[in-house]
């Protein structure tokens, strides 16, 4: 007999949670408004402060971004789009949005460093890290400047969370924590 997936015990995950949005698919120009608006809406009703209202639509809003340019290479150098994920929780501390996507491996190493940066830094050299790469353009391999993975940086409240795991012989899957404090 096969294992079947439960519907309920997904559901009950994401209840205990408090899973506001969790979507996977290929990620699209209208599926970045939609994911937009619906938070909005959601913080709205949660009579969220306006504070925290904006960070987590600017770290959402690079989330997303980021994810989208990733899915453009793969799909340039594949012919097909990826599948991403993304959620976003509410816990005790505050929120949490979450993303994944494939990587390619060779990208991995250059990857990590900059992560290692951001994370090493506090919030006022991100912030000059920040106009220096504004500037100057010198940060990522991965075809932009990095600005939207410093900014994720600069807003988060805590270290970036991150990790990779082998996908297949090219590709690994990399997951982004970024958690705001309330």
């Amino acid at each position: 007999m096969s294992e079947q997936f439960n519907i309920f015990d997904f559901y009950s995950d994401m209840e205990k949670n408090n899973v506001l949005l969790s979507f996977k698919g290929a990620i699209t120009d209208d599926l970045i408004s939609a994911i937009i608006e619906l938070i909005e809406n959601k913080l709205e009703l949660k009579n969220e402060s306006s504070r925290i209202k904006k960070k987590v639509f600017n770290i959402l809003v690079e989330c997303l971004q980021n994810l989208y340019h990733h899915n453009a290479e793969f799909n340039q150098q594949h012919g097909c789009d990826m599948s991403v994920v993304v959620m976003i929780a509410k816990n005790r501390e505050g929120y949490s949005i979450v993303t994944g996507n494939l990587i390619n491996d060779v990208k991995i190493e250059s990857f990590k460093s900059k992560l290692k940066e951001i994370n090493s830094l506090d919030k006022e050299e991100l912030k000059q890290l920040y106009k220096t790469v504004l500037t100057e353009g010198k940060f990522s391999a991965a075809g932009g400047a990095g600005l939207g993975l410093i900014d994720i940086g600069r807003k988060s409240s805590e270290p970036l969370e991150y990790g990779f795991i082998p996908f297949n012989e090219n590709y690994s899957f990399f997951s982004l924590n970024v958690k705001i404090n309330q």
